[in-house]
């Protein structure tokens, strides 16, 4: 893979990953949405499905990480952070397109929403506890990063294409039984992209993006991952 195929991979997926992820979040939340309620099993499911459909896109340009999590911990399990820098970027960078791409989806249901709609683009917790909600994404994304490298160990799923849906299938699962504390960031780029979207974007009554809250889905989701790629190591 060339540091081009990367940068436009991982782009391109994140942003699709977001996309969909908001995507399916503002369907849900915002009035004069036809989904406008249809709850969290529409959501986890929307989520995955957003999952299925960036890693499918781009897995041949870039191996399709789409989550700074997923980076550190291939590089861990690798021992090679060369382009750990390039992947986090590109990743960072579609996290926001995809977040901006669906405001501008859903352009008329934002400007008639009277209430905050932080939730949309970024994480929050129900119960605000810094060391529990750092524990509970700390815990989803070791779930999710160990599956990812211990399935990679079978060859015949990364020739079949099945790799891919399997992780979609897994993020569902994660967001039904650990979503609930915090909202199941579990990846850096998808909060923090969103996030920073949030707070520039021109939305009537939006309300504050909770940078207080910011660095638990990013530095939780960090230490899952790596702590998944040394387990990774130790196991196999």
């Amino acid at each position: 893979m060339t540091n081009q195929s990367i940068f436009i991979g991982e782009f391109l997926g994140t942003a699709l990953l977001l996309l969909l992820g908001n995507g399916v979040v503002a369907g849900v939340v915002l009035a004069k949405s036809k989904s406008n309620g249809a709850g969290w099993v529409v959501i986890t499911f929307g989520w995955g499905f957003a999952v299925l459909a960036g890693a499918y896109a781009v897995a041949p340009l870039s191996g399709a990480h789409l989550n700074p999590a997923v980076t550190v911990g291939l590089a861990i399990h690798n021992s090679d952070w060369s382009t750990v820098p390039l992947y986090v970027t590109a990743q960072l960078l579609g996290a926001f397109t995809g977040a901006v791409l669906c405001y501008l989806a859903y352009l008329g249901q934002f400007r008639a929403n009277t209430g905050e709609v932080l939730g949309i683009f970024a994480t929050g917790p129900e119960v605000r506890h810094r060391v529990q909600n750092l524990t509970t994404e700390a815990i989803a994304t070791f779930v999710l990063v160990f599956v990812i490298l211990a399935t990679g160990q079978t060859k015949g799923l990364e020739t079949s294409g099945t790799g891919a849906l399997i992780v979609a299938l897994l993020v569902v699962g994660i967001g039904m039984s650990l979503g609930g504390p915090t909202g199941y960031a579990i990846n850096p780029a998808r909060d923090l992209g969103p996030r920073i979207a949030h707070a520039v974007l021109p939305i009537p009554g939006k309300g504050g993006s909770d940078w207080g809250y910011a660095w638990i889905p990013v530095v939780g989701p960090l230490i899952g991952g790596a702590l998944a790629g040394l387990v990774d190591i130790a196991v196999y």
